[in-house]
């Protein structure tokens, strides 16, 4: 299983944000930012943050996925 944050991109999408938009609201990192754009862990402060900014749950900015899909 693999984490995908591509429910975060597509409520980005959806708000008319950008990725600078986002660390700005959050207050986050570009690392961290650029970590997200690969799919890799990050912080779950981070995802906090990012809940905190964005007005929802965390299961709205990511999800598992079988390995062989991704």
């Amino acid at each position: 299983m693999a984490i995908s944050y591509n429910k975060l991109w597509k409520l980005l999408i959806d708000k008319k944000m950008k990725k600078k938009d986002l660390q700005n609201a959050s207050g986050i990192s570009s690392s961290s930012v650029a970590k997200l754009g690969r799919n890799e862990n990050v912080n779950t402060e981070i995802l906090q943050k990012i809940c905190t900014a964005l007005h929802c749950d965390v299961s709205d900015i990511m999800e598992m996925e079988d390995e062989t899909n991704s």
